[in-house]
């Protein structure tokens, strides 16, 4: 059962009490205690291993070693233990803050964990970072932690069901900083009051625009989400020694709908948990079996299917036309209609090839799938039989695919679309998918021996076998962890891996 939160703009003259407001039924959400479902339970813990794994995989490259530089040049706080840091030894602790930030760049730099789309889109495993960090800090329980991370799932899925960021350019993570504080606020069992002035401050930090993920896609798309974890665990310290937040903060006559989204006259109806109802919004989220933008992931697939069967596509000397018919998000964000010459640029950045729908299935078709990082090299998107070939790919909008997309069936909600190839002898190829083989309703849905092996093809080549082993039992056990355990929920590189890693130096 779920109830309908009724969110409009109100004049300061209308006075709305604050329990009309959307933040403080987001928190009383996070206060509500009911016992987190034995499926909710196991697919938090796929999802840790989720974000570990791909957190592995990251930890050499620039933008993870200078986020972890920053986290380590600060010291612990004096308010508790620390947290961890991924890669680091157990014992080398940073502020949760930090801790925070680090691991939020790790998790997100190869945007290769769980996702959520709807009416706007989302990697809800960036809550697990800043929950997780707090819960280091101070001491808390699996359990704790269990309930902390069910309500960053559900607070953020529940916001992406019902307002859209990305039509007015506000960066998804808007929603993240919210829900990463209401997590929190679950996790250390604050006041309703508490952490409502925290939610409205963790929003209110964390509104920035999409520039992050147009055009020549920066570092800083990693960053996003670590940004608006670390703010959370700000906004979270703030509140509980008493500071006060601005408010109404959506609904204000000069807060975020009236101003940042639909407008003074805007309206949204925001599904939400009712009192005593458990937590479940996990449930309807999805990992990425392929490191790519989410939208990518079933037509990874099916060029995958293609190479298989049809290989006299692979080469562009056959082929004359391309066409991905698809939803309007993957046309005018990934695709073509983007009109982003860089998507069609052979010495583009990793960022902008993965946000590159042409590039991907260029070469998803040619190599018959896909690598998180053979992929993206350099030489591989400069090979020439593969830029011929890429320029030959273009996407369209289909009005069935874009209402699939927006489905809130999910036995009906799409991400993928029709392929049409047309080769040069006249024969036409046509395909379609409607969801990616992982997805929950896909040819081969993600399972917990799927996360076991995702996490070990990523972590062998940078962790030692007794400590993938140590990892994944502690991540099995996560409801049963005592808090010394929590402690210890954290990846340790080999020796001497990250001193090969880039050490920049900054302020700190």
């Amino acid at each position: 059962m779920t109830v309908t939160h009724h969110l409009r703009v109100h004049r300061s003259d209308e006075e709305l009490a604050r329990e009309g407001q959307l933040a403080w039924h987001i928190a009383e959400i996070a206060t509500d205690s009911v016992a987190v479902e034995p499926e909710v339970v196991d697919m938090i813990i796929n999802r840790v291993i989720d974000n570990a794994a791909v957190a592995a995989a990251s930890l050499t490259r620039a933008p993870v070693s200078a986020a972890r530089q920053q986290a380590l040049d600060h010291a612990v706080s004096v308010g508790g233990a620390g947290a961890t840091v991924f890669g680091c030894a157990l014992e080398r602790r940073t502020s949760p803050e930090w801790a925070a930030w680090a691991n939020g760049v790790a998790v997100r730099e190869l945007d290769y964990h769980d996702t959520f789309l709807a009416a706007d889109y989302s990697h809800p495993g960036d809550n697990i970072p800043p929950i997780l960090a707090v819960a280091q800090h101070v001491g808390s329980d699996g359990q704790a932690l269990v309930r902390g991370i069910a309500t960053g799932y559900e607070i953020q899925i529940d916001l992406v069901r019902a307002i859209c960021l990305h039509k007015h350019k506000i960066d998804h993570v808007a929603h993240l900083g919210p829900s990463a504080a209401a997590g929190i606020g679950t996790l250390l069992g604050l006041s309703t009051e508490t952490i409502y002035q925290a939610v409205g401050q963790a929003l209110h930090t964390t509104t920035a625009t999409r520039q992050s993920r147009k055009g020549e896609i920066s570092t800083w798309k990693a960053h996003a989400p670590a940004f608006a974890g670390k703010m959370a665990v700000e906004a979270v310290d703030r509140a509980m020694r008493g500071e006060t937040s601005p408010s109404p903060i959506y609904e204000g006559e000069d807060g975020v709908v009236a101003w940042m989204l639909d407008g003074p006259e805007a309206s949204y109806d925001v599904p939400l948990p009712a009192a005593g109802e458990p937590k479940r919004a996990i449930l309807d989220s999805y990992t990425k079996e392929h490191s790519a933008e989410y939208q990518a992931q079933a037509w990874i697939d099916l060029a995958r299917k293609l190479h298989g069967e049809h290989p006299e596509a692979a080469d562009p000397d056959n082929v004359d036309s391309i066409v991905l018919h698809t939803s309007h998000h993957t046309h005018y964000v990934i695709g073509s209609g983007a009109n982003d010459p860089q998507k069609y640029d052979p010495t583009a950045s990793r960022e902008t090839l993965d946000h590159s729908i042409p590039y991907i299935f260029a070469v998803a078709l040619q190599d018959g799938g896909w690598h998180h990082v053979d992929s993206y090299a350099p030489e591989r998107a400069a090979r020439e039989d593969t830029v011929a070939l890429w320029h030959k790919i273009t996407t369209a909008e289909d009005a069935e695919w874009t209402r699939r997309y927006h489905s809130d069936d999910p036995a009906e909600k799409a991400f993928g679309g029709r392929v049409e190839i047309r080769l040069t002898d006249g024969t036409v190829i046509e395909e379609e998918i409607a969801v990616a083989d992982a997805h929950p309703l896909g040819a081969r849905p993600f399972a917990r021996e799927d996360y076991i092996r995702k996490f070990r093809l990523l972590a062998e080549p940078v962790l030692e076998p007794a400590e993938i082993e140590r990892f994944l039992d502690l991540a099995q056990r996560l409801p049963d962890l005592t808090a010394d355990e929590v402690r210890q929920l954290s990846i340790v590189a080999k020796p001497g891996l990250l001193l090969a890693a880039p050490a920049p130096k900054g302020l700190f």
